[in-house]
């Protein structure tokens, strides 16, 4: 059995609010995740993933009151547990869920509520009981949360987007997926921006041929 996750999720995100512990830290993460995830061959992603998540995991550990690097922590997890698959990836994802959870408590805006849109992207791509804790019904919520903080963001827009895909709702899917492309450039995150709306092109154009049938 084989994990399909794509995020990172966010993965994700927005930027830091100003005055947060270890930002600039969190950023690095955040920057490093684009390069491993957009530009590095498959075949090396794996073991970057791996460095990224001890990196990630002492900001966090320095800051366990910081949501930005609860999530963030949450996405290298995510992200290895994609690179990984099997049931290997299990315990990794759980590890994620526990971290977006606890960023959701401590701020659930933070990044512009990437915390939500990343739980509900593990929700539909996760399998469900009795291997994983997926459940749709949870993604769709968290998804739609992620939405309302950010209901012009391109990965609040994608994750609902696939998720809408995923349930073969290709009209849904293509307004959203159209959405995310016509999303507003993030200073800063362009590396992460260049490679999700190639994702989304790919994607809306095989909801595209879905419609045309």
């Amino acid at each position: 059995m084989f994990f399909l996750i794509l995020m990172s999720t966010a993965l994700l995100v927005g930027i830091a609010v100003a005055g947060e512990p270890a930002t600039g830290s969190v950023n690095q993460v955040r920057d490093r995740w684009a390069q491993i995830n957009y530009q590095l061959p498959k075949p090396q992603r794996e073991a970057a993933f791996e460095e990224l998540l001890h990196q990630s995991e002492k900001i966090r550990q320095a800051n366990p009151r910081d949501a930005a690097a609860l999530i963030w922590e949450g996405i290298v997890l995510s992200s290895l547990a994609g690179e990984k698959g099997g049931m290997g990836a299990l315990g990794l994802v759980k590890r994620a869920r526990a971290d977006f959870e606890a960023a959701i408590k401590l701020d659930a805006g933070a990044l512009d509520g990437a915390a939500y849109t990343s739980l509900g992207a593990l929700y539909y791509q996760v399998p469900g009981w009795p291997l994983g804790f997926g459940d749709d019904a949870a993604a769709r919520t968290m998804l739609r949360k992620g939405l309302a903080i950010d209901p012009d963001g391109i990965d609040a827009n994608y994750f609902y987007a696939d998720f809408l895909r995923d349930q073969k709702d290709w009209a849904g899917a293509r307004t959203a997926f159209q959405k995310a492309l016509a999303a507003p450039a993030r200073p800063g995150r362009e590396v992460a921006d260049a490679g999700r709306r190639q994702e989304a092109q790919a994607k809306l154009k095989d909801v595209t041929a879905h419609l045309a049938h």
